[in-house]
């Protein structure tokens, strides 16, 4: 071949290169064959990113010299950034910077809000300590949305997400809870208030002091009350159900006790009856479930003293979510001590969806009652089949306006208390998927129940179970005497035909 032929193959093949690195950067993509599409913006990503009409800068500071587990998070959020840019046409830009080279940089990061995180990392068989920034600040004209520490896997997205739609809102929509009969504070549902902060403005209301629920509220949330709700306060709620108010009701009527052991229906404070009028009812006997939580309990054993976990149907863990934009993405979610809800209306014009279902083996426990959490459960004792949890409705509910309401037969489910304690986040993601439904706004469902967050095992039955368990060792030792048997047959084959002098 001559020389100047291959130069130009050469040339060629370089301009080649170039092109398709020039086209690859315009036109981004990747594969993704996660199970819950990790790597995929939601939708509520792509919405929020198309009604874009202001740019937004995002400045990112990283550490270069991040530990080895931590380097893949950047790369990571860059390429997000990168998808992020092109879906938004530019209105997305975005720099990163390293504060751990310059003294300026790092007090602009840390009056940013971005504060250093301490990594200890194993060095030569030592363990030093690392100083690291993994924040991202965002910017909008004069406004400002800090992510203090970037996290991976779909968490990034969701922080990305949420920070940007929180600077494009320009008037939220308002949400109120409920006060003056036992209900949480806010803070009591720390972690719900906040999930809604970022659509919303969350306030609460005592009807015993206004006229009417105010009309700029989209949605009232009836929270775990535990006194007496007077009729005339049911009317002004009524009345703005009739103007197209929507309302959440998270509502237990049966009372548990744990410490006491003992079972009883709950003293009636008038939100039975007001459900009843909309042709829900809250029955009067407990709900078990065979798939349930677990309550801790100290046992003896001779002079030994021990705790174990004991399963505790009355816990019922609800792992069965009809198709509803209020259940997309759920896994499991546990409510304690609950009756079941029946829907009894015909009205063509009201629509009426199941929201949770128990499992099959489920059973009612009538009251009142002592409580034996050690007794020994039967199948006898779930033979009432699936019960309802939760309802939604949607229709003339109340006048000829059309409003929702969704009710859910236990209202501690979301609650943090005081001190507050951490729950599920499938709690308050369906609480507050809830209450975007209620408020027609359905933006980040998708995105906010995003990626597995808890998924149980499946129930096999014992049979299977063991064929399981010894299938996994068998099964491994006969695939090798398989394939030792059919090597050793090709063996023999070409060996006689060696000796047949076949070569």
């Amino acid at each position: 071949m001559k020389k100047n032929t291959v130069i130009i193959r050469l040339m060629v093949f370089a301009l080649i290169l170039v092109v398709v690195n020039m086209i690859s950067s315009k036109l981004y993509f990747r594969l993704d064959f996660t199970e819950d599409q990790r790597y995929t913006l939601s939708k509520a990503t792509d919405d929020i990113l198309t009604n874009l009409d202001d740019v937004i800068t995002v400045k990112a500071y990283f550490s270069e010299d991040l530990p080895t587990q931590l380097i893949s998070n950047r790369q990571d959020f860059e390429d997000l950034l990168l998808e992020y840019e092109n879906r938004s046409e530019g209105n997305i830009v975005y720099e990163f910077i390293s504060p751990n080279e310059d003294e300026t940089l790092e007090a602009e990061a840390q009056q940013s809000g971005i504060q250093p995180i301490i990594i200890n990392v194993s060095e030569k068989d030592q363990v030093q300590q690392l100083k690291a920034y993994m924040g991202a600040v965002l910017m909008m004209g004069d406004k400002k949305e800090i992510i203090p520490v970037v996290q991976p896997g779909v968490d990034m997205e969701y922080g990305l997400t949420t920070s940007i739609k929180k600077l494009s809102v320009t008037d939220k929509p308002k949400v109120a809870l409920l006060q003056g009969h036992g209900e949480p504070s806010l803070q009591e549902v720390a972690q719900l208030a906040q999930q809604l902060s970022v659509l919303y403005e969350v306030e609460t209301i005592d009807l015993s002091e206004k006229t009417e629920v105010p009309s700029y509220v989209r949605t009232l949330a009836i929270i775990n009350p535990s006194d007496t709700i007077s009729s005339v306060e049911f009317s002004r709620i009524d009345d703005f159900m009739s103007k197209g108010g929507a309302v959440f009701v998270a509502y237990s009527n049966m009372n548990g006790d744990l410490q006491q052991g003992y079972l009883s229906k709950g003293d009636d404070i008038g939100l039975e009856g007001w459900l009843r009028n909309k042709n829900v009812n809250l029955g009067s006997q407990f709900v078990v479930d065979a798939q349930s939580g677990s309550v801790s309990v100290q046992q003896n054993n001779g002079v030994f003293t021990y705790r174990s976990q004991l399963k505790f149907p009355y816990f019922p863990m609800i792992s069965d979510f009809p198709e509803h934009p209020t259940t997309n993405g759920l896994e499991t979610l546990m409510l304690p001590f609950v009756s079941a809800i029946n829907y009894t209306g015909n009205d063509t014009t009201v629509n009426y969806s199941p929201l949770m279902l128990t499992s099959e083996m489920s059973g009612l426990a009538p009251t009142p009652s002592g409580l034996d959490i050690q007794k020994r459960w039967n199948e006898n004792d779930f033979r009432e089949g699936t019960q309802t949890l939760a309802v939604a409705l949607e229709g003339s509910l109340v006048g000829n306006q059309d409003s929702k309401l969704v009710v859910i037969a236990n209202g501690q489910f979301i609650i943090n208390g005081n001190p507050p304690q951490q729950i599920s986040e499938d709690n308050v993601n369906f609480a507050s998927n809830a209450i975007d439904w209620l408020s027609d706004d359905t933006g980040l469902i998708d995105l906010r129940t995003k990626g597995i967050t808890n998924r149980p095992l499946e129930t096999v039955e014992d049979g299977a179970r063991e064929m399981l368990k010894y299938g996994n060792v068998i099964v491994p030792i006969l695939l090798v005497f398989i394939y030792a048997f059919i090597r050793r047959q090709q063996y023999m084959s070409k060996k006689q035909q060696w000796m047949e002098g076949n070569f």
